[in-house]
């Protein structure tokens, strides 16, 4: 293993552990088994190590959605599989979401870098199947956009608030990893029974 898995592993751990506020570069040094000046000369900072750590655990994710939208699966199929990839994917890095909203508040140039990159999840090709697919009458007459907007709402908002949810429904941490074990079908269905002709 390279001396910068090594840190990606030991930040992924304690940022998800700790949250991003929390975490000290020494935590992660001593778990990475290097000393703090070996991970400086790799990351100047905190933030720049964050950000290496997201764009890592988001280039993993970014194909497979892309895979999603541009294969020959209908919009159901697609709705199923995305809601199963993401929801699994980010109960494995579940710093990601509160980490873009992060970044979305407090550092817009970050966040406008990522989205000019040319692997950044691309919907243009489900927006256009969507169109195909209402006037073919297999989907009620929606908004495309309106329904991509639905399915990402559906699947990041208990991730992006996980605090809040659980204060408002009550949950223990166990109780909230079973719901959004349960939402990887349950979001699924109730988008697609919600605009299936």
């Amino acid at each position: 293993m390279t001396t910068e898995e090594k840190i990606f592993n030991a930040a992924r751990k304690i940022f998800q552990t700790k949250g991003f506020a929390a975490t000290r570069m020494q935590e992660i040094a001593d778990e990475a088994g290097i000393n703090k000046a070996m991970l400086h000369y790799c990351f100047k900072n905190k933030e720049q190590l964050f950000e290496a750590v997201f764009m890592n655990a988001f280039g993993q994710l970014a194909p497979q959605i892309n895979l999603i939208f541009n294969s020959e699966d209908s919009v159901f199929e697609k709705i199923q599989k995305f809601t199963e990839s993401y929801i699994s994917f980010v109960i494995e890095n579940p710093f990601l979401p509160q980490f873009i909203i992060q970044e979305l508040n407090s550092n817009p140039g970050f966040v406008q870098k990522f989205m000019q990159n040319p692997n950044r999840p691309n919907p243009q090709k489900l927006l256009l199947q969507i169109e195909k697919e209402i006037k073919l009458g297999i989907i009620k007459p929606i908004n495309p956009k309106q329904l991509v907007l639905d399915i990402l709402s559906m699947t990041i908002f208990a991730f992006a608030a996980p605090v809040m949810v659980r204060g408002i429904i009550g949950l223990s941490e166990e109780e909230f990893h079973t719901l959004m074990q349960e939402r990887k079908t349950h979001s699924a269905n109730q988008i697609i029974n919600a605009i299936k002709k």
